[in-house]
């Protein structure tokens, strides 16, 4: 990622905390959970390893091509996913936009080192943001309180769904931060 190095230090700690939480949420008893929450380790790690600022680590040549094949084979597995649910239809398109970021990056070596603005296709990075940005406002919605609802007893930290929710709209957060800075 490329721009100032503090608020991409501050994208890398949100996004490997977010990554932290989604490896907790694995241990939950809830198998679909579980897998959900493997896949969003996964976008959190690696947005975390993308956005560390390039004035401190400029990725070698081949680590864009592999970020693509890792979130290509991500992508494909929440398509598969998505048949039996449909919340695999947003995990298929943030495995999409970071394989879209990574091409862009491949495609243009000195971008990532340098101060940006003509990397990717406008339209392409407009229809993306366009998404997450809807994303972010209907996951920000959902955290508003509704009524209280009484629990069948204690709640694991891995089963708790506002957290589940608010590490969604952190991680959509960052994919908007990451595409401006394209």
């Amino acid at each position: 990622m490329h721009g100032p190095a503090s608020p991409g230090w501050l994208l890398v700690a949100l996004c490997a905390a977010t990554g932290a939480y989604c490896l907790l949420r694995m241990r939950s008893t809830v198998e679909e959970q579980r897998r959900a929450a493997g896949g969003e380790a996964l976008m959190g790690f690696g947005m975390a390893a993308m956005a560390v600022p390039a004035a401190v680590f400029s990725p070698p040549a081949w680590a864009w091509p592999g970020y693509a094949a890792v979130f290509g084979a991500a992508a494909l597995r929440a398509l598969w996913a998505a048949r039996t649910n449909a919340h695999h239809l947003h995990h298929l398109v943030g495995a999409s936009a970071m394989v879209y970021m990574a091409v862009v990056m491949a495609a243009t070596p000195g971008h990532h080192a340098g101060h940006g603005g003509s990397g990717g296709v406008p339209l392409v990075t407009g229809l993306l943001l366009l998404y997450f940005a809807g994303f972010v406002l209907l996951s920000g919605v959902r955290l508003m309180p509704g009524v209280a609802t009484a629990t069948g007893g204690p709640v694991g930290w891995g089963d708790r769904p506002e957290l589940a929710r608010a590490c969604r709209l952190s991680m959509g957060i960052a994919m908007v931060a990451m595409l401006i800075t394209l």
